[in-house]
Order: C-alpha cells, then sequence, then structure tokens
C-alpha cells in the first residue's frame, strides 16, 4: 500500500509503545523506515519489544522507562530525544489505562489512575513535544488514539471516557491554535481489534472475534487496517488534514450507539465476577513484568 522507506529520515515516539496497539503501529512505522523511540513504565516489556522489533524490521528503536503521568518525567524524556537523537517529527498519543466498572464502585484512585495516563500524560507529551516544535520553527504530526465514545458516550467506562473525550477536544483546539506553526494534530477511534489486555480489562470471557461481534461488516478489525491509517496520518502529503478525529470500526458505532449498554443487566454477583477477573489479570501481568 505505501513505498518502501516512505517514513525514512523521521523520527517518531510512541507512548505505551510496548504492547497492544502501540506495539503495532510502531512496528509499522520502523518496517517503513522511521527511527523509532517507545516509552512505557516497564523497562523490561520496553526491551523486550525493541529487540523483536529490531531483529523483525532492522533499524532503530530507543526506550525511554517513564511514568506518563508526571509532567517531569515527560518533560526529561524529551528533552533526552531531543539531546541524544535529535528533534522528533511526530508523535502518537497511545499510553492508556481503563477497566470497566459501575461509575459508583470508582474510586478516586481508580479515576485518577485513568486520567492520570489518558488524559494528563497526553497532554504532557503534546505540550514538551509541541513546544519545542514552536520555538525551533519546526513542523510536527501529532496522532492521539481515542475511542468512538467521545461521539456517543460510554457507560460503565465512565474515567476513560471523560478522559479520551478530553484528547478529542485537545486535537481540535490545538489543530487551530498550532496550525499556523505547521503543526498537525490528528485523532484515530478504533473500533474493536482485539488484544490481549484490551479483552481481559473490558470484557473478561468475552470472545472477539469475526462473526461474535455488531457491526455492519460483522467482524473485528485487522490490525494493518489501523497501522495503515497511523501511517497515512504521519506520512507526508496531507498537511492540510488536521483536526480531525477518523472512527476506524466498520461504522459500528454508527449502527449500534453507545458501547457497554449491555452491562446494564449485570447483577451485583456478576459485578463482583468480573472486577475479580481484572483484578486477576493485572496481578498476572505485574507478576510476569507486562504492560506498556
Amino acid at each position: 500500500m505505501f513505498k518502501d522507506r516512505l517514513l525514512q529520515g523521521k523520527r517518531i515516539l510512541v507512548t505505551g509503545g510496548g504492547s497492544g496497539l502501540g506495539r503495532e503501529i510502531a512496528a509499522r512505522y520502523l518496517a517503513l523506515g522511521a527511527d523509532l523511540h517507545i516509552c512505557g513504565r516497564r523497562q523490561a516489556v520496553l526491551d523486550t519489544t525493541a529487540a523483536e522489533l529490531m531483529a523483525q524490521h532492522g533499524g532503530s528503536v530507543v526506550t525511554h522507562a517513564l511514568d506518563i503521568r508526571h509532567a517531569d518525567e515527560v518533560d526529561a524524556m524529551v528533552e533526552r530525544i531531543w539531546r541524544d537523537s535529535g528533534p522528533l517529527d511526530g508523535l502518537v498519543n497511545n499510553a492508556a489505562g481503563n477497566f470497566v466498572s459501575r461509575t459508583q464502585d470508582v474510586s478516586p484512585r481508580g479515576f485518577d489512575a485513568v486520567a492520570g495516563i489518558v488524559l494528563h500524560g497526553t497532554y504532557y507529551a503534546t505540550h514538551h513535544v509541541g513546544r519545542r516544535w514552536i520555538a525551533e520553527g519546526r513542523k510536527g504530526s501529532v496522532i492521539s488514539i481515542v475511542v468512538t465514545w467521545v461521539r456517543t458516550g460510554a457507560p460503565f467506562v465512565v474515567p476513560s471516557a471523560m478522559s479520551k473525550a478530553g484528547v478529542d477536544v485537545m486535537t481540535k483546539s490545538l489543530a487551530i491554535e498550532w496550525g499556523r506553526y505547521g503543526i498537525r494534530l490528528n485523532a484515530i477511534a478504533p473500533g474493536i481489534f482485539p488484544t490481549e489486555g484490551a479483552n481481559k480489562r473490558l470484557s473478561p470471557g468475552a470472545d472477539w472475534k469475526d462473526d461474535t461481534v455488531r457491526n455492519p461488516m460483522n467482524r473485528v478489525g485487522r490490525m494493518t487496517e489501523l497501522q495503515n491509517l497511523a501511517v497515512f496520518l504521519m506520512a507526508d502529503g496531507v498537511e492540510w488534514l488536521t483536526g480531525e478525529t477518523i472512527a476506524i470500526d466498520g461504522a459500528g458505532h454508527r449502527q449500534n450507539g453507545a458501547s457497554f449498554t449491555d452491562l446494564a443487566d449485570l447483577s451485583d454477583a456478576q459485578w463482583r465476577e468480573m472486577r475479580e477477573s481484572i483484578r486477576a489479570q493485572d496481578a498476572r501481568d505485574k507478576a510476569a513484568g507486562g504492560g506498556a
């Protein structure tokens, strides 16, 4: 679909790039010649991903372990990239946290954990990269991964829905404010692209595969489809495309409206069972050094 080495010479940072959708986007960028930086909380996961991606595609993947919820850590990472590798050309805001729960059961700590990563962390990364571009007169492209819930709302994932809506508004707002500097901001709202982490935390026990999900195409997304959209938005040649949130979900949100509405019928016992399943998955991930 794209010519070889399309992204040659571009230096791109993918937050949450050690696993899930971030890893898949990073892999495609690397295969097309970009120099990659990925960040996340666990150095071991990042190093494993970097080694595997370079073994498969060649090129360069530099890792940065940090907590994106802390602005000073994000600023230090961006400064280190500028100093050691050179200025970035692109940023993908992918780092996220989420879990499914009745909102009355969500603690302030649980809300802050999601909002800290999704809303605050995305802003910090965008701000610290963008202000350097502006100061140096450089153009750049920012892609943020959101959700179709920013259009429909979504029960039982309110911390994430609120935070992703903030990222959606940031995308539109900064496209206006920073357009004069040649800085573009767009967002991707994926439908169901199965990854182990999302499946276990949002739909424990569900089987995300073709013919089991409701959308006009009656299938889940293919990872190459998401990768291709992320490449298109990052590549040169579409500089007039900015301030847009593009859904890639087979028109699922058009057909179905809000997600997770079926959970309204769960009993207290079923909610307890779901919480325990999510906690058990979190414990397994921590024991294995998992996470982005």
